[in-house]
């Protein structure tokens, strides 16, 4: 497997909210241009525009400004690291630079749709793991009640 598909699958979709995925996978599927390769956030992250409303994002800052909806430059950059450093509490060593290299270097036409694949994949693993558990609830229920 691929180090990028390793980060995403063990580092970044088991701490990104659902929110966030289905905004990622709303991006990617549109072809949104505010979804950026090669800068964390549109404005830069510079001190002096740090209060201003971001414009675009790369995949990881989208997910904050559009799936939990953070507004400003400085909050879409603190949630960005704030992914990256705990993606990479999950592994021994620093593993982000592998799927933050390959979103960036990736051309947009190859990225989108390996990408999108991966964000439906999470999602599918997600609601396949509410379906048991409520179905193992609903069980619980029915035997309690007998």
């Amino acid at each position: 497997m691929e180090e990028w598909r390793r980060v995403w699958r063990e580092g970044l979709a088991p701490v990104l909210s659902t929110r966030s995925l289905e905004a990622l996978r709303r991006a990617l599927e549109a072809d949104d241009a505010r979804l950026l390769q090669g800068a964390t956030t549109l404005p830069p992250p510079l001190y002096c525009v740090r209060d201003w409303p971001a414009e675009g994002a790369c995949a990881l800052g989208f997910c904050g400004w559009q799936g939990e909806g953070l507004v400003t430059v400085e909050e879409v950059e603190a949630f960005f690291a704030r992914i990256c450093f705990t993606c990479d509490q999950r592994f021994p060593q620093s593993v982000i630079h592998h799927f933050v290299n390959w979103f960036d270097e990736t051309p947009r036409d190859e990225m989108r749709p390996l990408l999108l694949a991966e964000v439906n994949r999470s999602l599918a693993e997600r609601a396949a793991a509410s379906e048991t558990t409520w179905d193992s609830e609903r069980k619980e229920v029915s035997v309690s009640s007998s």
